[in-house]
Order: structure tokens, then sequence, then C-alpha cells
């Protein structure tokens, strides 16, 4: 049993079993809510994508094959991220794939799904930065609702802090054999589905408006590496690597990686947008131009082969003046 109280939030305290029901095969096969709860993260996430999916130009068989692979392959690469990085030793094989024992960590899951991504993007010819935006939100998704799958195991939660300063904390109470174990400590669980959230809104409010393929996911890692960042320092349960907490030093990368990519590429988007500004606007004078000199006008069933060679020769005296009046304004500005 895990007993829980958000005093700060008013809440009283609660009892709740991790254990949702049994399935009555052999000895019994408990199904805990941290696993219904994780399903319906990806269900919600695989309905968000489809919506996403038409607007990147992807078929919902594709997306049904990308998410397939990916949770498969997510799910090996959140235990095997565990069990490289954790202080447990595992003897036999069997140990290192009993996951069902605990022992997953979510960026093994974000690393291992973003290159079973782009493998299937690759085998089937579709563009991967596409997927990878569609893919981002859906994932974030998954997080906000996940997390609460650590609430119901009683586990991700932070440091104990003194009763005078639980306003935003709760107490969690574990049943540990016939003692119970209380402290006010960190929900750190509910800040980093709090944090994804307040990240999926922006993100999605964003997405119509993105400026170039690969922005979202950009974003995504910028938002939740800045927060993860910050989050793991207040866990106990941290994996570590020497003196650091390894989801630190994983967060700092994605935010720092992310944060220089989407200032880079968006430069690159800005400055492509305004030279093609500059294009059609020389291109108009061009074409103006070439309408003052030729008042003479016929449709296309009228023209005979020597109006329709005239036709060629004007569309060449455009090209022409195209490029020359392009020259002239890029002179210019150099002059300015």
């Amino acid at each position: 049993m895990v007993n829980v109280s958000f005093p700060g939030l008013g809440i009283g305290e609660f009892s709740f079993n991790k254990v949702a029901f049994t399935i009555p095969i052999g000895s019994g096969v408990e199904v805990r809510w941290y696993g219904i709860i994780i399903t319906v993260g990806i269900i919600l996430g695989l309905l968000y994508a489809s919506h996403r999916a038409k607007h990147e130009g992807i078929s919902f068989d594709d997306l049904l094959d990308i998410t397939i692979f990916t949770v498969i392959f997510a799910i090996i690469g959140a235990r095997l991220y565990y069990v490289i990085f954790s202080e447990d030793t595992y003897e036999t094989f069997y140990d290192v794939i009993a996951i069902w024992n605990g022992g997953i960590a979510i960026y093994g899951a974000i690393i291992a799904g973003a290159l079973t991504i782009v493998a299937v993007c690759k085998y089937k010819k579709i563009k991967i930065t596409k997927a990878l935006d569609m893919a981002a939100p859906a994932v974030m998704i998954g997080q906000i609702i996940g997390r609460w799958g650590n609430f119901t195991n009683g586990e991700a939660y932070g440091y104990a802090v003194k009763e005078s300063e639980f306003l935003y904390f709760m107490r969690m109470g574990l049943s540990k054999g016939s003692a119970t174990i209380q402290n006010y400590v960190h929900p750190t669980f509910l800040y980093e589905s709090l944090w994804n959230l307040v990240g999926f809104l922006i993100i999605n409010a964003l997405y119509k408006k993105k400026k170039f393929d690969g922005q979202i996911v950009l974003m995504y890692a910028t938002w939740y590496g800045f927060g993860r960042m910050f989050i793991e320092g207040l866990r106990t349960d941290s994996l570590p690597i020497g003196i650091f907490r390894v989801s630190q030093i994983v967060g700092f990368v994605c935010f720092a990686a992310g944060l220089t990519l989407l200032i880079v590429f968006l430069e690159k988007a800005r400055r492509k947008e305004l030279s093609g500004r500059a294009y059609e606007s020389v291109y108009s004078k061009a074409f103006a131009a070439n309408n003052n000199e030729d008042t003479t006008e016929s449709t296309a069933s009228e023209k005979t082969e020597e109006e329709v060679e005239e036709a060629v020769v004007a569309d060449e005296d455009i090209s022409d003046k195209l490029k020359n009046l392009f020259n002239d304004e890029t002179e210019e500005k150099g002059e300015e």
C-alpha cells in the first residue's frame, strides 16, 4: 500500500494499492496501475500523432509501423539505460530483462525511440525531421501521464523536507512490512508532469507556425532538457555516473544542443524567407517592365507560330531583366 497526502494543497491522506487487479492465471498475474497508466499515455500519444501525421503528410499505416517498432525498442532502451547506469548487480540475463521487477529510465526510451524512428523512416523513405516533429509532442503526452504511474508505484519522489516547509510538497508513506515510513518530500513526479504539460501546450500552439522541419523536436529537447536538469537534482533515486547524475548531464546536453540548433536553423529560415521575398519583388519588377515594352496581348488559342516565338523571346527577356535587377539591388545594398 502507498499512503499519500498533499497538505500544502489541502489534500488529506489517502491510500491506494499499487496493484489494479489480478488475472487468475497460475498463482495470479498482477496488473499494476503503473502499467495501465503507461499504456493510456501511449494510446493518447498515438491519437495525437495521428492528428499531426496528416499535417506532415505521413499516412496512418506508416504511423502505426513507426509506433509499433518505436514502443518495442523504447522499452528495451529504457531498461538497458537503467541497467548500464544502475549500481545494482545483475548476475544473470534474466536479471537484466526482468523489467517487471522495476528499473527503467525515460531517457533510455527517448534515445532508443528516436533511433528507431530514424531507422524506420529511412526504410520507408519518410522525411525524418517531419516524423520526429510529429512524435515529439506525442512523447510529451506520454510523459505527462506516465509520471503518475510513478506516483501509484510510490517512487520518483524527492528529498525529505521539514514539516514547516511543506507548502508545495507531499507526505509520502511507504509500507515496509509492518512499519510505515512517512516523510514530507518533493513530489518530483508532479513537478515533471506539470513541466511537460506547460511545454506541450506551448509547443502545440506553435506547431503550425514552425519555420523548418525539425523545429518541434528541437523545442521539445530544449524544454524537457532544461526542466529535467533541475528536477533531477531533487530526486533521491537518480542514476549516478561518478559524482554526477546521469539524467542531469543528459538534460544539460539536450538543452544546450537543442537551443544552439534552434538559433542556427531559425536564423537560416529567416534569411531564406527574406531572400524569397526579395526574389518575388525583383521578379514582379522585371515582369512589369517587360509588359510595359510589349502591350500586345493575345490568347493561347489565337497565337500563331510567330507569336509563340515572340512569347519565348519575351520570357527570355524577363529572365535577363530579372537577373539584372537582382544584381542591381544586390550592388545597392552592398554600397549602403
